[in-house]
């Protein structure tokens, strides 16, 4: 296969360069980590403090991810033209300003749209910033780099979500909104220092980036997303009530479970660059396979709370490993198209999270207990896993045409 064409902006530099523009990076995907997830944890407060109801202040969630959805796809290409530094710091700026404005949101309207522009950069900052990760480095590390990109994201699940919720709690729901554009802030101070100038190639325009949508093999990794990570999604979209049905932990304790998947969702990003710089598809095909076999047994596991805690680190740490190796193999096939197509990676996982959620729910309102979504996600594991053979054999096969 053609390697994809990210071609290194700058000359070979001291690690410790490089280091500093990933470590950049990482701390934009952590301030993004802890915005999307912390609204979860505030609903009752954000509900009492613009004057609706909790299912409707869970709107504020869908409002954000729709801004993933959208911004995505339409930043990447619509930016094709800029240099990919100036790109991520618009990206956090607006970031800054969206976080802000949630915090000062005195309406239910005006902090749902708010929260969609908060989301608008999500999936182009960690696009574009895994294609400037791996231009800065060999070609055999370019996973390890991808990974290194989007470490932020689960860290804030031990750190940031946890911080942030307890300050909501304590101080009010806009506390942690402001805290996080603080943190959008040191990430532009850091990237404007320490990621290099990304200028772009001639031959980049709109209609280049859009060349990854004619291109199979990409809408079958796309798929591979979309379906693998729904099973998850399926699972963990009800794990408070499965902890304390099944495994018997109390609601308080459920902070520590969730602490527990972070550490899972980290272990598993780290290890799948280094997995899949060795073998990229291998580490796909692999990464199902765990999931499914995770998800299978995760039923059963969640009975006690030992097997629960193992449970969850088991299901955080397989599906990451799936997102380094989906995302530089996104890279690989888009040719041309590399920040539109690594951006849409972001947007079907967040498809992947209400297609799975909506899936559990069917599930559940049919009367199964909740052991069920985990089994049918492992029925999404699968699915996927044969989507990637697809993909596999398409590829041996020659399969390299784009679509009329």
């Amino acid at each position: 296969m053609r390697q994809s064409r990210v071609t290194s902006s700058v000359t070979p530099d001291t690690a410790r360069h490089v280091n500093l523009a990933l470590f950049a990076l990482a701390t934009g995907g952590f301030a993004i980590g802890t915005t999307e997830f912390v609204t979860m944890g505030l609903l009752p407060q954000i509900a009492d403090g613009v004057h609706i109801s909790i299912p409707t202040a869970g709107h504020v969630i869908s409002a954000y991810a729709l801004g993933v959805v959208v911004g995505a796809p339409v930043i990447a290409s619509l930016g094709a033209r800029t240099g990919r530094k100036r790109l991520l710091l618009g990206l956090v700026a607006v970031f800054v300003i969206g976080n802000v404005l949630s915090a000062v949101a005195s309406s239910y309207e005006f902090l749902l749209a708010a929260r969609f522009l908060s989301g608008l950069p999500h999936g182009a900052f960690f696009g574009i910033g895994a294609v400037v990760g791996a231009s800065m480095v060999a070609p055999d590390r370019r996973a390890r780099a991808v990974s290194m990109t989007m470490v932020g994201l689960p860290v804030a699940n031990i750190i940031g979500v946890p911080a942030t919720t307890l300050l909501g709690q304590r101080l009010g729901w806009q506390v942690p909104f402001l805290a996080v554009g603080v943190l959008g802030l040191l990430t532009l101070v850091a990237v404007w220092f320490w990621v290099p100038p990304q200028p772009v190639g001639s031959d980049v325009n709109v209609r280049s980036e859009l060349s990854a949508l004619a291109r199979p093999q990409v809408w079958m990794a796309l798929l591979v997303g979309m379906v693998g990570f729904g099973g998850m999604f399926a699972t963990y979209s009800y794990i408070t009530p499965t902890m304390t049905e099944l495994a018997g932990f109390s609601e308080s304790a459920v902070t520590i479970v969730l602490g527990v998947y972070g550490v899972g969702m980290t272990a598993g990003t780290v290890l799948g660059g280094r997995l899949a710089d060795r073998w990229l598809m291998g580490s796909v095909y692999g990464g199902l396979v765990a999931v499914a076999v995770v998800l299978g047994t995760f039923g059963w596991l969640a009975q006690t709370r030992p097997g629960a805690l193992i449970g969850v680190f088991a299901m955080g740490c397989s599906a990451s490993i799936l997102v380094p190796a989906l995302q530089t193999r996104l890279m690989d096939v888009a040719h041309e198209g590399q920040s539109l197509a690594a951006s849409l990676n972001h947007s079907t996982l967040n498809i992947a999270n209400a297609l799975g959620a909506w899936l559990g729910g069917v599930v559940l309102a049919a009367g199964y207990g909740y052991e069920w979504p985990s089994r049918l996600g492992a029925a999404l594991a699968v699915a996927g896993l044969i989507l990637a053979a697809i993909s596999g054999l398409m590829e041996r096969r020659g399969s390299t045409q784009v679509l009329a």
